[in-house]
């Protein structure tokens, strides 16, 4: 079938008036200017590839909306997969979490996240978006690592992500600034939540003899079963440099600029969020991804926590980027797809996967219809398909 009359976004360029041939799902042709007989007709959208995000913590909301409220898995997912749809994902990492102790408790425990995970990938033929599982693996939990390891075993997850909350570093390494959140957050006095956070710290302090066998035994699991590994909010130059040295191929969401730029130095690409792009600051006071952008050390927008602000990011970091509307889109989808050794989407090129997303860029933008493999998978019944030519 022919998808006719777009502004067809390549990854270095856009077609102002162009037309895409689509074939087994795949894309078979390109051309510049419309065809007549299209099934589907743009008269001057955007056409853009599907996003690949690499980061979601959406699941968790949905499969318990409520606190102690759960809701079956199966309706949870099938909510997260239509939400990702209308947002013009077209692949997704759920990013899931195995630390009991946190402040979410029974949803990370590993028996439920495990359960997450399976239900997932049982799902998967049934949904409409093409959802793999991001792992995160607090370093701090060791015991989960038993866990984490059969399910990579066993193929169930595609990415595992080295993280460590413990106050005092990372996201939370401005201990003031993190007191004053959970006093104000939790209803706390200030010195409650002093003692709260002093706990935290204790409880996660573990021998530096543990914690390097733990990573290196994570390590040797993903490389072993060709699983991408990512870091987490990394803070320093340092930090970055152990992570690389564990084959980390990704720092997602560092928290200052001087992490960035060693990340990319090093070679590692570096990921932070959408929401974090669009607002122009970081929730938690970090580095800001427009400035990242801007210090051009930002290859990866994920949805983080809101999966529709990728749309407004781009059009939002389009106006500064060097490559306009191009490279912005690339964040959102060739450079994922790469990170994450999937070469067979992300870009509007001759082979790859008919994964679309048909937008309007007018204000924050649109996103009228989602395609993955050629087939309609979401639409505002604003975008009309005729009978296949």
């Amino acid at each position: 079938m022919w998808i006719s009359d777009f502004r067809v976004v390549l990854a270095d360029r856009v077609i102002d008036r162009g037309s895409i041939r689509v074939e087994d799902g795949r894309i078979a042709e390109i051309v510049e200017g419309p065809v007549a007989g299209a099934a589907i007709t743009g008269d001057g959208l955007l056409l853009m590839p599907g996003f690949v995000d690499m980061h979601g913590d959406m699941i968790e909301r949905e499969v318990e909306p409520r606190p102690n409220v759960p809701m079956p898995l199966e309706l949870g997912l099938r909510d997260l997969d239509r939400r990702l749809a209308v947002a013009g994902i077209t692949t997704a990492y759920a990013a899931v979490s195995f630390s009991p102790s946190s402040t979410y408790g029974h949803l990370r425990s590993y028996e439920h996240t495990s359960a997450i995970i399976r239900a997932l990938k049982s799902m998967g033929p049934q949904l409409l978006v093409d959802h793999r599982v991001h792992a995160r693996f607090e370093i701090t939990f060791p015991k989960a690592l038993a866990v984490i390891e059969a399910l990579i075993a066993e193929g169930a997850v595609d990415l595992i992500s080295l993280t460590d909350h413990t106050p005092g570093q990372g996201q939370y390494r401005d201990l003031e600034r993190h007191v004053d959140r959970i006093a104000r957050d939790k209803g706390m006095s200030r010195e409650e939540a002093a003692q709260s956070v002093a706990k935290r710290i204790e409880e996660r302090t573990l021998p530096a003899e543990i914690m390097a066998d733990t990573l290196q035994a994570i390590s040797s699991a993903c490389h072993a079963h060709g699983v991408a590994l990512a870091s987490h909010d990394d803070d320093t130059p340092a930090k970055v440099a152990l992570m690389h040295d564990l084959g980390v191929a990704i720092s997602e969401f560092p928290v200052t600029l001087e992490a960035a730029r060693e990340a990319r130095r090093m070679g590692l690409a570096t990921a932070m969020g959408a929401p974090n792009a669009l607002r122009g600051q970081s929730y938690s006071g970090n580095l800001s991804a427009r400035e990242a952008h801007a210090e051009g050390v930002l290859d990866i927008l994920a949805s983080d926590y809101h999966p529709s602000a990728i749309l407004p990011a781009i059009l939002e970091l389009a106006k500064t980027d060097k490559d306009g509307l191009a490279g912005a889109t690339r964040l959102a989808t060739l450079n994922p797809a790469k990170a994450l050794g999937l070469d067979d989407r992300g870009e509007i090129a001759l082979g790859k996967a008919a994964d679309f997303v048909i937008a309007d860029d007018a204000g924050i933008g649109h996103v009228r219809a989602t395609l993955r493999a050629g087939a309609k998978i979401y639409s505002d019944g604003s975008i009309l398909q005729q009978r296949a030519a």
